[in-house]
């Protein structure tokens, strides 16, 4: 066991596919959490009772293990990753969702053998009572972004890891809220759930990106907390 790990604590977070890689020796449920958009999003389709297949790609690769899986994929249609487009999506539908964030982090975290789940803050307090139930070591894996991303998903383009004020937010609200189940918080866990101010969602740099692109609506639905009860578990592949 070394440091990096956060060892003697029920609750870890870090960042990105380097605290993936990290947390994943010792994790036995990881939670990822990308608040704008992939997990918000993830989160209104499970609860509408639909399934998300994460794709890391929107160019040829990810339309082929879309069709491949059967499921539709985002942004050829009505749907795409933006959480206002899947607010009316209909029940049970397979959503196949392209991320260079949160879905790649899905399927890193599902190669440690660890059980992955998707937690914004919609969803906060469900997904750390899942996380609960299926038992310790837990860590909260907050995305944070790339510098350089391609963000259309397209291309191969990876810069170093830009942390996210969203993410930060989300990671911590779902470290409060196992805190309250009687979990021990890491250091970098309990910080994070001491500033989880929601009310810095809307200013935050994603957040004005967004709303000043005209995205308002998807900004105010993944700064909304605990008004689900979905909590995603990533299984064979799916979210569900």
């Amino acid at each position: 066991m070394g440091i990096w790990e956060q060892s003697g604590h029920d609750v870890r977070l870090d960042w990105g596919g380097e605290g993936v890689t990290a947390l994943g020796r010792e994790c036995a449920v990881l939670i990822v959490v990308d608040v704008l958009s992939f997990s918000t999003t993830t989160d209104l389709v499970v609860g509408r009772g639909g399934r998300v297949l994460p794709v890391r790609w929107r160019d040829e690769r990810g339309v082929a293990q879309a069709r491949a899986a059967g499921a539709v994929i985002a942004g050829e249609g009505t749907f795409t990753l933006r959480p206002s487009s899947v607010t009316d999506i209909p029940p049970g539908t397979f959503l196949a969702l392209p991320s260079p964030n949160g879905a790649t982090l899905c399927a890193t975290a599902a190669a440690t053998g660890a059980r992955v789940l998707a937690g914004c803050l919609r969803n906060a307090s469900a997904v750390a009572a899942r996380a609960h139930e299926l038992g310790g070591p837990i860590g909260v894996i907050a995305a944070g972004e790339r510098w350089g991303v391609n963000m259309s998903g397209e291309g191969d383009t990876f810069g170093p890891l830009r942390p996210c004020a969203e993410d930060q937010v989300g990671a911590g609200a779902i470290a409060a809220a196992l805190a309250r189940l009687g979990c021990t918080l890491s250091p970098e866990a309990a910080l994070a759930a001491r500033t989880a101010d929601v009310a810095a969602i809307a200013d935050c740099v994603s957040g004005r990106e967004l709303t000043e692109a005209g995205h308002g609506g998807d900004v105010a639905l993944a700064a909304q907390i605990d008004v689900s009860e979905a909590a995603p578990v990533l299984h064979e592949g799916v979210l569900r």
